[in-house]
């Protein structure tokens, strides 16, 4: 009985050691890191695909405003609820820096109290041109905004001037840098030269946008430059258009190019669309509302 027992193997249970255990749960802490990037990613990537299709329903629902009135709304400013201001027609009380007039042109989805908002729930801005080369026009004129009545006026009347130039707007200008020695007038808006640092580029001219629509991103909330609201540095502060109660970047120049992240300098996360005035003609004949 005793040889037995003493030849026999010892045996031991074995389990995992300290190393072991810290190299699987370093592996699953890995696995769910990968899994969940991927899916902040595909989210990121949705919401900037729903909202870019919001800025182009909105494009349409305010071309489609044009054909049928034969003009574009004004701006919602920030006490219309979603309405344009004024309402009707006239000289646009926020031309530059108001919101999409969700409620004149029936756009959906909207805030409590009637803005059309992007999928962050940031209102969509919309801003429209004030200022044309129409023939004996006064700065700002209105001409784009302003309903056909008698006397004749807006569009329709200027469509075809006696003069052989025809009716363009003068102060919308999107740039994809703007650089230091641009200028941001109504008759002349510039992006400035390409020696500047940053160097100047226009990826429009002066004469071809006669709105914008856009989103201030998912940091227009959270975002401040300067001591701003809605802005993360100079390319955005372009675009975050304040008339009241403070002015800031109220004019008709902006900055478009593709996002830069918040680890780096400036970043950018605003999404636009505009209405070039030969789209906006094109469909205004095709709908018998010009010539």
């Amino acid at each position: 009985m005793t040889a037995l027992s003493a030849s026999a193997p010892e045996r031991r249970e074995r389990g995992f050691t300290l190393t072991e255990l810290a190299v699987v749960f370093t592996i699953v802490a890995f696995l769910l890191a990968s899994a969940m990037y991927t899916l902040s990613a595909q989210t990121e990537g949705r919401n900037l695909g729903d909202t870019q299709r919001r800025l182009e329903d909105a494009k349409e629902l305010l071309v489609a405003f044009a054909m049928v009135n034969g003009r574009l709304p004004c701006p919602a400013s920030s006490t219309s609820n979603g309405d344009e201001a004024p309402s009707g027609t006239g000289n646009c009380t926020d031309a530059y820096a108001g919101f999409l007039p969700a409620k004149a042109i029936g756009f959906t989805p909207i805030d409590a109290l009637g803005y059309g908002i992007d999928v962050w729930g940031n209102r969509i801005r919309y801003a429209v041109s004030i200022n044309s080369n129409a023939a004996g026009a006064a700065n700002p004129d209105y001409t784009f905004t302003t309903a056909p009545v008698s006397p004749a006026t807006g569009i329709k009347y200027n469509f075809n001037p006696t003069t052989t130039t025809t009716l363009t707007p003068l102060d919308l200008l999107i740039c994809s840098s703007y650089g230091g020695s641009g200028n941001t007038t109504t008759t002349g808006p510039s992006c400035g030269a390409s020696g500047d640092t940053p160097p100047g580029v226009a990826a429009t001219n002066q004469s071809t946008v006669v709105a914008v629509i856009w989103s201030q991103g998912k940091n227009a909330a959270t975002a401040s430059y300067s001591s701003v609201l809605g802005q993360s540095g100079e390319d955005e502060k372009m675009n975050n258009k304040i008339r009241l109660p403070t002015a800031n970047s109220n004019h008709g120049v902006f900055v478009y190019h593709p996002p830069r992240p918040f680890t780096e300098a400036n970043e950018f996360d605003d999404q636009m669309v505009w209405i070039p005035v030969g789209l906006l003609y094109g469909r205004m004949i095709t709908a018998g509302a010009l010539p």
